[in-house]
């Protein structure tokens, strides 16, 4: 175990010498906006020792030797949008911002790829290439807010990933700050490359405890200029489950395909006050995005995919409008509705392995006194599903005996499927344990040598997703 130092007089002095006493904060004020990310549990909260803010990647690198120096960890906080505890200071120590890091460098529409910081918001990345007809494919469902640095960080997912991949796809090169203070670049802006390790897929996904991202090279798409969206709704959930096979093998090739229970399609249309939201009171939803580059094609397509939803027994087939995406973006927001301390699991499957994990994860929360049955959302297209537990009024040792019992089942399942513990949220804090459990030794014990090898200190983002 690291035993770390309290954050000192001395330590504060040198950070401020280095990035400006203005980016040092250790207000007790100020210190409790940082406690928390997307964490509703009081019980995880933790108020960090200090707040730090640089503004760039040199300055950076002089706070990561100087925590060093004086063996005080470090927390990388970008948005704050993770819901695995990724953004708390668990093990104390200094939180560092990074939205100082917020400027586009470039955007080469001849070689179509984008430059930015790592504190640029993914949304602002994506108007950037929109306006200039282009794509930026990465699209998390909290692109508002998150930061593009973060998105590689966490490997992140989001609704194109079923045609376009997740970040890591995304991504030629980046720019990052070592365990041990250096700056270096890693990865080219080729379109193949076997030149010894592939560092920048290493980082990318390590959650911030391998380097802090301080640059990124993106690649651009080509913009389909044709596009529609589909609503199927359905009101048997394995009915909805079997659509995915069927656009599978038809090869359709979709940009999206995502499912919302009943309980979601309700809770969202009430969150975004969308009266008159289709079959509110029983309709479980399957949204479709097809996106192609020819007019022809689209309608073979449209034609093609109505076929197919009303094969698999859809009892109505709409145009998606904003609305519905507004509801499919607003699932996590609406669980305040119902309940103030909820918990978002992230599993993912085979993709041809969703309907039946849907169908036992519905069968294993039965089993549970949860006050609100099992609410589920998800990338049905990838094999990415949600989960949502929601406390109510249960006591606090019910909340966490059920939990546990439940996650076990769970996640035993899907990895009896060939699944993970996480295809997008990652692991942070909240999913350690259950990390080192289903993970195999022989595949845990490489990650536990890097890391030790990277970061011999374990400064950077200690007590995330596994005990180094």
């Amino acid at each position: 175990m690291t035993t770390y130092n309290p954050v000192s007089p001395e330590f504060l002095a040198e950070v401020e010498a280095a990035i400006g006493k203005e980016n040092v904060f250790t207000d007790p004020d100020k210190l409790d906006m940082y406690k928390t990310d997307e964490e509703y549990d009081p019980r995880r909260f933790r108020v960090p020792e200090a707040v730090v803010r640089p503004g760039n990647a040199e300055e950076i690198a002089a706070i990561v030797k100087l925590c060093n120096k004086y063996m005080v960890p470090i927390t990388v906080r970008s948005g704050g949008t993770s819901l695995a505890d990724g953004a708390i200071a668990v093990c104390g120590g200094i939180i560092l911002l990074m939205e100082r890091l917020n400027k586009i460098i470039e955007m080469n529409t001849e070689g179509m790829y984008v430059i930015a910081e790592a504190g640029v918001r993914t949304v602002d990345i994506q108007k950037m290439a929109n306006d200039a007809g282009f794509l930026y494919a990465g699209d998390p469902c909290s692109a508002e807010s998150c930061m593009i640095g973060a998105n590689l960080a966490t490997n992140a997912g989001g609704n194109k990933a079923v045609r376009y991949g997740v970040t890591r796809n995304q991504v030629y090169g980046l720019e990052m700050v070592t365990p041990e203070g250096e700056i270096v670049e890693v990865g080219a802006r080729l379109k193949k490359c076997s030149t010894g390790y592939c560092m920048e897929q290493l980082v990318m996904g390590s959650e911030g405890t391998l380097g802090i991202i301080t640059k990124v090279t993106l690649k651009l798409q080509p913009m389909p200029p044709y596009r529609f969206d589909v609503l199927a709704v359905f009101e048997d959930p394995h009915m909805a489950l079997s659509l995915v096979a069927k656009i599978n093998k038809a090869g359709i090739n979709p940009t999206s395909i995502e499912y919302m229970d009943n309980s979601y399609v309700r809770a969202t249309a009430d969150y975004i006050e969308f009266k008159g939201a289709p079959h509110y009171e029983t309709g479980i939803y399957v949204i479709i995005t097809v996106e192609t580059f020819t007019e022809e094609e689209l309608d073979t397509k449209m034609e093609q995919l109505s076929d197919l939803c009303e094969e698999a027994g859809a009892v109505d087939v709409l145009e998606a409008d904003d609305r519905i995406w507004a509801m499919r973006r607003n699932c996590q927001e609406s669980i305040s509705l119902v309940s103030k301390v909820s918990l978002t699991d992230d599993v993912v499957v085979p993709v041809d392995k969703i309907a039946s994990t849907i169908k036992e994860v519905m069968h294993i929360g039965e089993k549970y006194p949860f006050p609100i049955p099992v609410k589920i959302n998800a990338h049905i297209g990838d094999g990415n599903l949600h989960i949502v537990l929601c406390k109510c009024d249960m006591t606090d040792e019910d909340w966490e005996k059920y939990v546990h019992e439940f996650h076990e089942e769970v996640y035993a399942y899907a990895y009896a499927q060939g699944g993970r513990l996480a295809g997008e949220h990652g692991i942070g804090a909240k999913k350690l344990a259950y990390m080192e459990e289903f993970t195999p030794a022989g595949e845990l014990a490489l990650m536990r040598k890097i890391k030790r090898a990277w970061d011999p200190n374990n400064i950077l983002n200690p007590g995330k997703v596994f005990n180094a």
